[in-house]
C-alpha cells in the first residue's frame, strides 16, 4: 500500500494550464517592465580601461580622466539621482573630467539653472572639467543657437570650460572640442586644420557620426563621443533596435574608425524616455597610458 501511494506520488506532475501560464508571462513581463523603468535607469557602471595616447607627457601618464556625457537634465531625468552621480565622481578623484554633451533636454533655457545644481555636486580634479555641447543643448529642434550660448557662459562660470571647435593644452595634452554635428555651430574646420597632430591629442565630439566625415579625416588618437545612450534597450546578443546615428555599428564602448584613429562611445548618465534593458547608464574612468 505504501509503495502505491509513493508510485502515485512520484507520477505526480503539477499541470500547465493556459490560465497559469498566461498569469506567469505577465508576471514575468511585469518585473521586467519594473525592471527597465525603475531599476536599470539609474544603476550607474563605472567602466574602467586604459586610455593610451602616443608622446602622453610623463605628469599625466597613470592620472585619471572621467568621461560622462548626455545628463539630460530635464523632466525626464531625476535630479537627485544625477547630483549622486556627481558625487561618485568626485569619490573616484579624477585629475581631469570631460562631458562629451547634452547637458538638458530643453524648450528654452528653462533647465540651465537645475544644470548648473547638479555640476555644482562634481569636483573634477586638478585639471579642471572640459566639454562639448550636444545636439539637445539646442533645444528640441537642434536650432537655438541663443540657447547653446546662454548654456556655455552658464556653465563656464561654474568652472566647466565648453570647446566649441577649438583646442586647449592641458599640462602638454591638446584637447580638441568639436560643436554638435546637428548644430548650427559644428564648424570643425575651424579647429581640426590648426591642430598638430603629431602631439599628444584627445579630441571630444558628441555625435560619433562626425567621425566618419572628410572634415575629421586628418583627426589621430582618441576621439570621445556619447549620443547613442548605447541604444537604451539590447536584447541579449543582439544588437539595439534604435539607435539615432547612421552608421549603426556606433553603438557604445570602442571601435577603431582608421587612419590612426579610435573612438570611444558612453553610454550617457540620462534618457530622453525612463527605460533602459540590458545598457546602464556609464562612468568611464580612463586611466591615461604612453602608447
Amino acid at each position: 500500500m505504501v509503495g502505491t501511494q509513493a508510485k502515485n506520488v512520484s507520477r505526480w506532475r503539477p499541470r500547465l494550464t493556459r490560465r497559469r501560464f498566461l498569469a506567469a508571462s505577465a508576471l514575468a513581463a511585469g518585473g521586467v517592465g519594473v525592471y527597465t523603468w525603475r531599476v536599470e535607469p539609474h544603476w550607474i557602471e563605472v567602466v574602467e580601461r586604459d586610455l593610451a595616447i602616443g608622446n602622453l607627457p610623463a605628469a599625466l601618464r597613470d592620472r585619471l580622466l572621467v568621461q560622462i556625457s548626455d545628463l539630460h537634465v530635464g523632466d525626464s531625468v531625476d535630479t537627485a539621482y544625477l547630483i549622486a552621480a556627481m558625487k561618485r565622481i568626485s569619490s573616484l578623484q579624477p585629475a581631469l573630467t570631460v562631458i562629451t554633451g547634452d547637458f538638458m533636454t530643453c524648450e528654452s533655457p528653462e533647465h540651465i539653472d537645475t544644470v548648473l545644481r547638479v555640476l555644482e555636486a562634481l569636483n573634477p580634479g586638478p585639471l579642471g572639467c572640459f566639454a562639448v555641447l550636444g545636439n539637445h543643448d539646442y533645444t528640441l529642434d537642434w536650432s537655438r543657437k541663443d540657447v547653446a550660448d546662454a548654456l556655455a557662459r552658464r556653465l563656464f562660470a561654474v568652472g566647466v570650460h565648453v570647446l566649441r571647435n577649438e583646442c586647449r593644452p592641458i599640462d602638454g595634452l591638446q584637447l580638441v572640442g568639436i560643436d554638435d554635428l546637428w548644430s548650427p555651430c559644428f564648424h570643425p574646420e575651424a579647429v581640426v586644420p590648426k591642430v598638430d597632430w603629431k602631439q599628444p591629442t584627445l579630441t571630444l565630439c558628441h555625435n560619433p557620426d562626425a567621425v566618419d566625415l572628410r572634415r575629421l579625416a586628418a583627426c589621430r588618437g582618441w576621439i570621445l563621443s556619447g549620443h547613442t545612450h548605447g541604444g537604451q534597450c539590447k536584447p541579449p546578443f543582439l544588437p539595439p533596435p534604435l539607435l539615432p546615428v547612421r552608421n549603426r555599428r556606433y553603438t557604445s564602448g570602442e571601435f577603431d574608425v582608421g587612419n590612426g584613429r579610435r573612438l570611444y562611445i558612453n553610454r550617457g548618465l540620462g534618457h530622453l524616455l525612463r527605460v533602459r534593458f540590458n545598457v546602464r547608464p556609464e562612468i568611464t574612468v580612463f586611466r591615461l597610458r604612453e602608447a
